[in-house]
C-alpha cells in the first residue's frame, strides 16, 4: 500500500478497534450495514472530487449538482413509469456531467477561480432544484421498485447491497482511469505543475474541463442512488452538506490540496473512515450536532498532515526549509 494511504488505513483500523472495545455492538450486523449504506453516495461523489482536486481545483457545488440531477431523474421516473432504471441512471449521470461542464468551462476557459465558480453554481443549481420541482418532493410510491431494489437487495442474502457494488465499480474505474490512461496521468501532471505540463504538450484546459465533467457525472449518479437509498427526493434536503463530506473524504484519503497527488484507493478509504465515524458517533450516543464539527477537525488534521508531508519532501530534496 502506498505511503500516503497507509496512515488512513491504520487510523481506520485503530478507530474500529477502539470503538469496538468501548461499545461491542459497534461490530453488530446492523452497524456494519449502516456503514455500507452510508458509503455509496459519498464514494461516488468523492471519486470525481478527487479528480478535480488533483488539478489544483475544487468543486463545492457537488451537493447541488446531486440535488438537481437526482430531482430531474426522479421526476422523469415518476412521469414515465416504464423507463428502465439503468437508462434513468445514465440520464442522471449525463445531467450531472452537463452541470459539471458548466463549472469546467467557467474555470478552464473563462478563468474564473474554482472556488468562486462553484460557489456560484452551488446556489444556482440548488435554486433550480426548487424551480423545476415546484418545491414538491417525489414520494416513495412514485420511485420504481426496481430502483429501490438497488438498496434493499444484493449479494450474500442481500447483506451487500447493489448500491455498494456500484460505488466499488466507480472507484475501480477511477483507479484504472488514473493509472492506465494518458489523460489520467495528465491530471497528475497538471496538478504538479500546470505550466510545465503545457510545455510538454498537455492540453491543460480540456483536461481540466473533463475533470469537472466527470465530477458532475459522479454527483449525477449519486443523485439516482439517493433516490434508491431514501425512497423519496425532497428538494429541501437532498444533497445538503455533501460538499463537506466529499471534500473531506478526498483530502483525508491522501489527495493533496496542492494538486498532483492522490488516488482512488485513498479516497475510497477516506469515505470508509467517515462512514465508520458517522456510525461510531451514533453507537456511542454522541449528539448528531457534533458530526459536522468532527468532520471539520478531521479535514484540518488531514490538511496539516499533507502540509507537513510536503514540507518534509521539500526539505529532503533541497536540504533546506
Amino acid at each position: 500500500m502506498p505511503r500516503r494511504e497507509l496512515p488512513i488505513a491504520v487510523a481506520l483500523i485503530a478507530l474500529i478497534v477502539v470503538v469496538s472495545v468501548i461499545q461491542p455492538r459497534f461490530l453488530s450486523e446492523s452497524s456494519i450495514q449502516s456503514v455500507l449504506l452510508w458509503l455509496p453516495l459519498i464514494a461516488v461523489c468523492a471519486m470525481g472530487q478527487m479528480l478535480v482536486i488533483l488539478t489544483r481545483g475544487i468543486d463545492v457545488s457537488v451537493g447541488s449538482t446531486l440535488a438537481l440531477s437526482g430531482m430531474l431523474t426522479a421526476m422523469l421516473l415518476r412521469d414515465h413509469k416504464d423507463l428502465n432504471v439503468f437508462v434513468a441512471a445514465a440520464i442522471g449521470a449525463g445531467i450531472g456531467g452537463g452541470l459539471g461542464a458548466v463549472n469546467g468551462l467557467l474555470i478552464a476557459f473563462a478563468r474564473v477561480p474554482a472556488i468562486v465558480a462553484t460557489l456560484a453554481t452551488l446556489g444556482i443549481y440548488r435554486g433550480l432544484t426548487f424551480v423545476v420541482s415546484g418545491g414538491v418532493q417525489v414520494n416513495d410510491y412514485e420511485i420504481p421498485k426496481a430502483l429501490a431494489a438497488w438498496t434493499t437487495t444484493g449479494l450474500f442474502n442481500n447483506k451487500l447491497p447493489w448500491v455498494v457494488l456500484v460505488a466499488a465499480l466507480v472507484a475501480f474505474l477511477t483507479h484504472a482511469f488514473l493509472t492506465r490512461t494518458r489523460i489520467g496521468r495528465n491530471l497528475y501532471a497538471i496538478g504538479g505543475n500546470p505550466d510545465a505540463a503545457a510545455l510538454r504538450g498537455v492540453p491543460v484546459r480540456p483536461v481540466i474541463l473533463l475533470a469537472y465533467v466527470l465530477c458532475g457525472m459522479g454527483a449525477g449518479l449519486a443523485g439516482v442512488l439517493y433516490a434508491s437509498r431514501f425512497g423519496n427526493v425532497n428538494p429541501a434536503s437532498i444533497g445538503n452538506g455533501f460538499e463537506l463530506l466529499v471534500i473531506a473524504a478526498a483530502v483525508i484519503g491522501g489527495t493533496s490540496i496542492f494538486g498532483g497527488v492522490g488516488s482512488a484507493t485513498g479516497a475510497f478509504l477516506g469515505c470508509v473512515l467517515l462512514g465508520v465515524i458517522n456510525v461510531a458517533l451514533a453507537v456511542l450516543q454522541i449528539a448528531d450536532t457534533w458530526q459536522t464539527a468532527v468532520y471539520g477537525l478531521v479535514i484540518l488534521a488531514a490538511v496539516l498532515f499533507d502540509d507537513a508531508t510536503a514540507r518534509r519532501l521539500r526539505l529532503n530534496a533541497t536540504g533546506e526549509e
